[in-house]
Formats: C-alpha cells, structure tokens, sequence
C-alpha cells in the first residue's frame, strides 16, 4: 500500500529502531562497510514483509545509511557535517540540537531516539579519542578525524541530560582574502596584518568566546614565509598551516589515575629547543604566559597566539594577571615593561549582534607605564546603528602612525601611506 509523507516518516521511525535492535554495534563496527549494508538490506527486507509495506528505493537507502551513520558515525548528527555553513553543533539532551550558521543558531530537526543512544554517540566520539567519560569523569574534551573540537559534559553535572559541544573548522586555512569578503575586516587592514606578519611582528588575536580568534589567526598565517619552521601548540589542534615545516604539538590530559599530564608550558619549554623560527601557541590561557613572552623577548620574533579578552588593552591586562598569578616574582611595573617589549601588535574580533565577526581594534603595543601598557589604536570597526537585526557599521583608521614602520621598512616592507590615514578607510568599508 501506498504510504503518505507522515506515514512514511513514522514506519521510518519505527524500522529504524527495530533494526538498529538486531544489531551488536560493538561487532557490527568489525565489519566492513560492504558487508554491513548487505546485512542491512536483508533486515531491512524482512522487518518489510512482516510488517506488510512497499517501500521505495529511496526509503530504503535512507534507512541503510541511517545504521551506517549510527555504527561509524555520530548517528543523527552525521548528515549536518555535510554543510560547510554549519560551525557549531550544540546537542541538548536526546531530543534538541542547536547549530550556528552564518553566525546565528537555528534549531536542527536531527533528534536522538533517546537517551541512550546519546550516551552511545558520545562514548564512541570519547573512545576513539583514547578518552572515558562516566561518573567518575563526566566531562571530556577530544577531536573528531576532522579536526572538529568537541566537549561532553554528563549527569550528574549536566543536569538535564548529557551535553555535546562540537566547534566545526573549514577543512583547509581560509585567507584573510576571504575574511575581507565577508565583510570580517577591510582590504587595508589585512594587508597590513599581512605586513605586520611577514615583518616578525609578536601578535596577540583577542577576543570573546566564538568571536573568531581562532579563525584570524589561521587566516593570517597563511602569509608565513614557506622555508619557517613553526611549532604550534595547542589543546585540542585546530590550526590549519599550509607551510611545509609545521611542526604540530598537542597537550595531553591527565588519565584515568590522574597522571601523564602534559600542559602547554611544558610544550612551549621544550619548543624552544626544536629550533623554532615561529611559535604560535593557539590559546594563551595561564602558566604558558610567561614561556610565551620570554620566547617573544629572547629572538622568537613573529610569534603568535590568542587569548580572551573584551578590548586590545584588557588582553594585555590579562596577560599581566596570567604572569602575576603564575608566581612570576617581578615588580608590577617591570612585568608590564617585560609585557611591553614583548607585544607589538593587538588585533580584537567581536561578533556583531547580526552574528557576522569583525575585527574591531588593530592596536599597536607602546610603553608600560603605572597604569598598565598603554596601545594605540590604528583601526577600528565604528558601529553606526542596529536595525532590524542587521548592524551598520564602518572600518575607519584613527590617523595614530605606528612606530613599527621602520621595522618593517628594515625587511623590505613598505605599507600605503593612506594605511593610516584618519577616517573611513574607503567607500568599501561600510559593513
């Protein structure tokens, strides 16, 4: 008998789960995908003829790719990593999962059958990430194949049911080009990131959780120099260097007996004896500050990180937070002539309440004074009015000259003398 959209939807449903029930999923993963979808298509077969329906081909493919999805990957989360748009799947309890598009979360219609089957998903996501997650350790970070960074947090410290966090990367580096297309920071204003990295500037990307640190910071990688050798150092690797001498490193949590541990510190001490031309830690949270800046201030010139900040000067701010409570026992006003020396250049991303991120601040790092280091602003992103949800906003220099001008100059490198000069940066500039 002929079936309509909603019938058809829920015999899906309800096949789904009793094949899904036929199946050992620990053995069915032994199998090859070839044996599996025959497995799959005989059950499929005799689920139908008890039940008395005719079904489609297409009904039936989507059925077999539904096992496949839950015995190799993430169940019904699988289909939503074939949209590149997607940066965020955000899994709330068995039944809602949020993504984030374009900047913006939207409601997925991917739900878990329940329960269970998240804790099925999530268990098999945390080991084969050589990780566990039970009560004894009811939250995880690890890294899918694809470099997705994922979090999971359980009962009973998720209080409504198990959480999953996943945060999607583009599968190749992203130029700053592309950034300038998408409305993230002006054509001046990456050139003279590019500038500012080719010279060997010491660059701090700040900015709010989500905001696009991560993604700046891969973006203007991408104008390192191919014959470098750059070490990165990171919790969970995410940066995506095209330069055929990059050297990833990945710190390690403690096991399951509270041991092994390898902290970023740790890495960044023993980077310093790779020979490194660069290091570029991906987030510079606590103890590493200190490692970070002493490689900047001791010939490490051009290297790079990230840190969460609200403004160009809080990110320095922090840095002398991170120092201080590290046990760093220097006088606060030569902490911040050592912050001083160490930073040249600080660019800010913020996300716009459009979802769309800019870079909002390019300061350069002047001199330390009682008060904290003091910056100079170079650009900045104005926000004009927001209406209807859509921001207006312009990109505009602030007229300040950097002194760094003459370093760069020493490298061959010449920068536009309208780069800096006060207003809009050009009538492209609106975002």
């Amino acid at each position: 008998m002929t079936l309509g959209p909603a019938e058809s939807a829920v015999l899906r449903r309800e096949l789904h789960e009793r094949l899904l029930a036929t199946f050992d999923f620990v053995a069915a993963a032994k199998l090859s995908r070839e044996h599996l979808i025959a497995q799959c298509s005989a059950r499929i077969q005799d689920l139908l003829d008890r039940s008395g329906h005719t079904v489609s081909d297409d009904f039936r493919a989507h059925m077999v790719q539904g096992v496949l999805d839950d015995v190799f990957g993430l169940g019904p989360l699988e289909p939503l990593f074939a949209d590149d748009e997607i940066t965020d799947i955000l899994v709330v309890g068995a039944d809602r999962v949020f993504i984030e598009r374009k900047g913006k979360l939207h409601e997925s219609s991917a739900k878990f059958r329940d329960n269970a089957h998240l804790m099925h998903v999530i268990q098999r996501i945390v080991r084969n990430a050589g990780r566990r997650i039970d009560e004894r350790s009811p939250m995880v970070d690890a890294r899918l194949p694809d470099g997705s960074r994922v979090n999971a947090i359980i009962p009973p410290l998720a209080v409504d049911g198990a959480q999953l966090s996943i945060r999607r990367f583009p599968a190749r580096a992203l130029g700053l080009d592309w950034l300038v297309e998408r409305g993230s920071l002006h054509a001046t204003t990456a050139n003279l990131l590019r500038a500012a990295v080719a010279g060997r500037l010491n660059i701090i990307i700040c900015g709010g959780a989500g905001a696009g640190k991560t993604t700046l910071l891969n973006a203007a990688s991408a104008s390192l120099g191919p014959r470098e050798r750059i070490i990165t150092i990171e919790d969970a690797a995410e940066l995506r260097l095209e330069g055929a001498h990059v050297v990833r490193l990945e710190t390690r949590a403690a096991n399951v007996e509270g041991v092994g541990v390898v902290a970023a510190s740790d890495l960044l001490r023993n980077a310093l004896r790779m020979r490194p031309d660069r290091i570029i830690v991906g987030e510079c949270r606590g103890a590493e500050a200190f490692d970070m800046m002493q490689a900047m201030n001791t010939g490490h010139e051009g290297s790079m990180t990230t840190l969460h900040a609200n403004s160009a000067r809080d990110a320095l701010h922090r840095l002398e937070s991170m120092l201080a409570m590290g046990g760093i026992n220097m006088p606060l006003r030569v902490l911040r002539d050592y912050v001083a020396s160490a930073i040249n250049l600080v660019i800010h991303v913020t996300r716009l309440p459009d979802g769309r991120r800019v870079v909002s601040e390019v300061c350069e790092v002047e001199n330390a004074t009682d008060d904290g280091v003091n910056v100079r602003v170079l650009h900045s992103f104005r926000l004009i009015r927001v209406h209807d949800d859509q921001v207006e906003g312009v990109f505009e220099a602030t007229g300040n000259t950097p002194n760094f001008l003459s370093r760069l100059a020493s490298r061959g490198i010449t920068l536009d003398s309208k780069t800096f000069a006060a207003g809009p940066l050009s009538a492209e500039s609106s975002a």
